[in-house]
């Protein structure tokens, strides 16, 4: 079956369901980081557990506990398997223009009228949310097959204002790379790189001794 047979809705429902998440049985895990803000240098202990829910541990700064804390917690929501219909059951889906890398976007309607996304190859290469009252627009540019579904590798985020269109902060461009513990990709290292009126900020948060938690048995 081609793109054009495809409704809107089933074309972005098949990308939506090709992310790579964590099953129900993930056990949650522990590591060690060290995150890298411009010249400072901090270390830390995340654990995530099997809820997702994140704890920061052995670090006393209180911003760079923060910004640890931020990541953990990004890190397991994306993870997180949720069902197209939990998401999206009161959207509807309408097709918008192809770019010539063939990506072909997805305009939505109803509930979350006025967010766009792109799907390329059955990923979503572009995602333009309303989220919390400020616009967040994500392009993918490279991504990881895990065979079980993709993770992206290289993407950026602005962020605008929905009633001027104003951009809000500065452009950030992310490095993202896994790898597999037991039967699960983990992220072991993001690296952030924040342009603010041409003056760029980089922030590496590098994850290792990644182990996993030992199942909880009911």
């Amino acid at each position: 079956m081609t793109v054009t047979q495809l409704s809107a809705q089933e074309l972005f429902r098949a990308a939506y369901e090709n992310r790579y998440t964590w099953d129900k049985n993930f056990p949650g895990y522990t590591t060690d980081v060290t995150y890298k803000y411009d010249d400072q240098v901090f270390t830390a202990k995340v654990r995530i557990n099997a809820d997702l829910k994140a704890e920061v541990l052995d670090i006393e700064n209180e911003q760079a506990k923060q910004a640890i804390h931020n990541q953990a917690w990004e890190i397991a929501i994306h993870r997180i398997r949720r069902a197209f219909e939990d998401n999206h059951s009161a959207n509807t889906f309408s097709y918008g223009a192809t770019a010539e890398n063939g990506a072909v976007e997805i305009l939505v309607g109803g509930k979350s009228d006025g967010d766009k996304y792109k799907v390329h190859n059955n990923e979503v290469s572009h995602v333009h949310r309303l989220i919390h009252g400020t616009f967040v627009t994500i392009d993918t540019f490279s991504s990881h097959n895990t065979g079980e579904g993709y993770l992206s590798h290289t993407y950026d985020s602005v962020y605008h204002d929905p009633k001027t269109g104003e951009q809000k902060g500065g452009r950030s461009e992310f490095t993202d790379e896994y790898e597999k513990v037991g039967k699960y990709f983990i992220l072991n290292r993001r690296e952030i790189r924040t342009e603010t009126a041409g003056k760029i900020s980089t922030q590496e948060f590098i994850f290792s001794n990644i182990q996993l938690l030992e199942p909880v048995v009911a």
